[in-house]
């Protein structure tokens, strides 16, 4: 041992005091914070083969790097659609098989570990999991990149903890993801946090990106706030789209059409552009 370093920080292993370069975290062949733009996306929840392939194809030509969705849902509601499930995973597997896009799905429960892993090439922690210690744990020894998503009542440092177990635990490919808080006011559906965004890239090593479909709750305002995700150095987003919102299965008003997806993409890559990031 040459040296030892006092680390000033309950979270080490995330820590610039750790590690002072970026550390990019790759899904299939592509990588998020290697200096380009990466945006992930696709609907919020898996529905049929056809709406999945159509919105892979879709988000593939577009520009997306990575698909999204869901095959287990969190919903506050028991009684709202709770996901396909396996048959899920299975209609994603086939839509990274059409268009060579990896793709990403949320984990609820550990025990649907082994089984998502043999689907994904990245897991979703969605914010109601966030501090799930016992999932965290697990995802730690798991093999696969983590998105960690923030949780809505909770502050970055203990975001920034939670990524910390999944590090301690074996997996440094973990993404921040923030996603929006819940705060007095309810004009729109969570309030963004951009400056979480900012400290996380200056405190951790770790790839950030942001989540403007949740914080919207809308899609007339899923666009701006895209954008000043992007502009408070996130390294990508992952973006909810759909080929019929209006008749979404889950979050129906805050999913974007292929055009307005479209357009997100071209407006994204020139802010991305304007801050260096190809």
């Amino acid at each position: 041992m040459r040296a030892a370093v006092e680390l000033k920080t309950d979270y080490q292993l995330v820590s610039r005091q750790w590690k002072r370069d970026p550390t990019p975290v790759k899904i299939g062949d592509r990588e998020i914070g290697e200096g380009r733009l990466f945006i992930i996306a696709g609907p919020c929840s898996v529905e049929t083969e056809e709406q999945i392939l159509t919105t892979a194809k879709a988000v593939k030509e577009a520009g997306a790097d990575a698909l999204r969705g869901g095959a287990f849902k969190p919903r506050t509601s028991p009684y709202t659609f709770q996901g396909l499930g396996e048959r899920g995973l299975i209609l994603l597997a086939k839509a990274r098989e059409a268009t060579g896009l990896p793709i990403t799905t949320e984990l609820m429960d550990p025990e649907d570990l082994p089984l998502v892993v043999k689907y994904a090439d990245a897991i979703q922690v969605g914010a109601r999991n966030m501090q799930n210690f016992t999932l965290l744990k697990k995802l730690g020894r798991a093999g696969k990149p983590v998105l960690l998503k923030r949780g809505f009542g909770n502050t970055i440092d203990e975001w920034l903890l939670a990524a910390e177990y999944i590090a301690l635990h074996g997996n440094g490919d973990v993404v921040l993801v923030e996603r929006g808080i819940r705060t007095f006011d309810r004009t729109l559906r969570f309030t963004l946090d951009v400056g979480a965004i900012a400290y996380a890239k200056q405190h951790t090593h770790l790839p950030v990106i942001g989540d403007p479909s949740h914080p919207a709750g809308d899609r007339r305002f899923v666009i701006p706030l895209a954008l000043a995700i992007l502009a408070a150095g996130a390294d990508g987003l992952i973006v909810e789209v759909h080929p019929d919102p209006d008749n979404a299965w889950s979050d129906a008003k805050q999913q974007l059409t292929f055009e307005q997806f479209k357009e997100l993409v071209e407006k994204a890559r020139a802010v991305a552009r304007a801050l260096g990031r190809v």
